[in-house]
């Protein structure tokens, strides 16, 4: 039987795993993972809130913390960039061999400043401080202050993971922070072939909010479309992709030795029982993509999934008349991108509080007498 993951990459899929503990890199297991396939490794606020809470491997660093009086967030912020410099190690070899293409791991600014572009900057580049290694991305999300933080973060030669991307208006809008922040780079005097960023655009949770609306609507139209609407936006993103290469402004930064920002799918596990649940990544096959995957979702493409090629290139027309049903049902895409934007938002900062109350306690139970 053919290797999925195999399969994927030879349709220029580069496969990378939304996760990241201690406990797998010292374990082997992500190593283990990257004998597999895996290319690399995407991070958030919840995911190291979960390690931190789930593991005890963050204790002796703890006790040392605690000696030095160390606050929660410089504390919060050693502990992450740790772990994402040790995965950035594991993947080096990727990265090397791929000639810079793949073997990256993400690590996010703090979301309290999703809507400060220079508190943003600033950690983006305290983070890059920190971790100090070739294959690191930042990830910033893609709200209206983010979006002259990503150009100002490229431009000093930093690669960036845009995040939080769920409407085409705004993917338009990364597109061209990312070409305006090579553009600065290449006057600041980096080496703009160096530079790597993906645009991560969201699926699965696209699908849940239209789905609540056509199942209120009841009607056998809204029927029809359920379940279509999440790979039709990522279909007319990856068509927005590709214009832009065309465009004359991409030509003059791809003969500096420009890469690319590949479009990488976010958000594919499948939370309706009632879908395949491998559907976002086998439904969501083209060149030049990343698909970041939890571990559930890696295993059932593993155990079942069904690569049959390209999925996204001859699409564009159905992926239209999607968005054309959807819109004469009144479904607005513009209305769902924003609440989907703001929620994304108040779930990564309520992980960021969740993983500083774990980080304070942890240094009080250890004697630490400075818990801010």
């Amino acid at each position: 039987m053919s290797d999925p993951l195999q399969l994927l990459a030879d349709e220029g899929v580069s496969i990378w795993l939304d996760d990241l503990s201690r406990d797998r890199i010292e374990s082997g297991e992500l190593a283990g993972w990257i004998d597999r396939g895996i290319v690399g490794v995407t991070t958030n606020p919840a995911i190291f809130e979960a390690a931190l809470r789930e593991s005890e491997q963050y204790g002796a660093q703890l006790r040392e913390f605690a000696q030095l009086g160390m606050g929660t967030a410089d504390a919060a912020r050693i502990l992450t960039s740790w772990d994402v410099r040790a995965a950035c190690d594991v993947l080096r070899p990727v990265h090397t061999a791929t000639d810079g293409v793949d073997g990256y791991v993400s690590l996010e600014v703090d979301p309290a400043w999703a809507h400060d572009t220079e508190r943003t900057v600033s950690e983006a580049i305290l983070l890059s401080w920190l971790v100090d290694r070739p294959n690191l991305m930042i990830k910033v999300p893609a709200t209206p202050a983010g979006l002259p933080a990503i150009t100002a973060i490229l431009g000093r030669g930093i690669s960036v993971n845009v995040t939080l991307i769920f409407s085409l208006g705004r993917y338009r809008d990364v597109l061209d922070a990312f070409q305006a922040g090579l553009e600065l780079a290449r006057r600041n005097g980096h080496d703009i072939a160096r530079i790597a960023s993906v645009a991560s655009f969201f699926i699965s949770r696209v699908d849940t909010e239209v789905d609540v609306r056509l199942d209120a609507l009841g009607s056998d139209a809204a029927r029809a479309v359920r379940g279509r609407a999440a790979i039709a936006n990522a279909v007319l993103a990856y068509e927005a992709y590709e214009q832009t290469l065309r465009g004359e402004r991409w030509a003059a930064l791809a003969e500096a030795g420009a890469r690319p920002q590949r479009p990488l799918w976010a958000s594919t596990g499948v939370k309706d029982p009632a879908y395949d649940d491998t559907r976002y990544v086998v439904d969501l096959v083209a060149p030049g993509t990343v698909n970041t995957v939890p571990e559930g979702t890696l295993r059932a493409v593993i155990d079942h999934g069904k690569v049959v090629g390209d999925r996204v290139t001859g699409q564009y027309d159905d992926a239209h008349r999607v968005f054309g049903e959807l819109d004469a049902l009144g479904i607005d895409m513009n209305d769902i991108s924003a609440k989907l934007e703001r929620e994304g938002i108040a779930k990564f900062q309520q992980a960021w509080r969740e993983l500083i109350a774990g980080v304070e306690s942890a240094l009080t139970a250890r004697g630490s007498v400075a818990v801010s």
